[in-house]
């Protein structure tokens, strides 16, 4: 079992930066791969973000590439989304998930990981 929360959610102006964190319960998350989702009002969830167990392999959404960066310390039990350059359209409730395994490549779907936090709240001003 694994729990997950995450914070450092708020309020930024376009072109701000916020970094979240997603801190997890338990001692075998370094064996989780973990992803960010994001849920905008009125939208479906849609992915974010992936990083493998091991931190040696991450994959982005294309609307994030190259401004959103993933990572994790497994001795600290936390994955970290450090997002740059933001702009309206990336508020969003944004969560964590965890999963021992990403079938098939699935790491961009909801359905591959059975543990969430309960989300927090980015919101960008224009």
């Amino acid at each position: 079992q694994v729990q997950l929360v995450e914070s450092g959610g708020g309020l930024v102006q376009a072109g701000g930066s916020l970094r979240l964190s997603c801190a997890a319960s338990g001692r075998t998350f370094s064996t989780y791969h973990v992803a960010w989702f994001r849920q905008a009002p009125g939208k479906e969830r849609e992915f974010v973000a992936a990083i493998r167990w091991s931190g040696d392999t991450t994959y982005y959404a294309g609307s994030v590439k190259g401004r959103f960066t993933i990572s994790r310390d497994n001795a600290k039990n936390t994955v970290y989304l450090q997002m740059n350059s933001l702009k309206p359209e990336d508020t969003a409730v944004y969560y964590c998930a965890a999963d021992k395994s990403w079938k098939s490549g699935s790491y961009y779907l909801e359905r591959a990981y059975d543990y969430w936090g309960q989300g927090t709240q980015v919101t960008v001003s224009s």
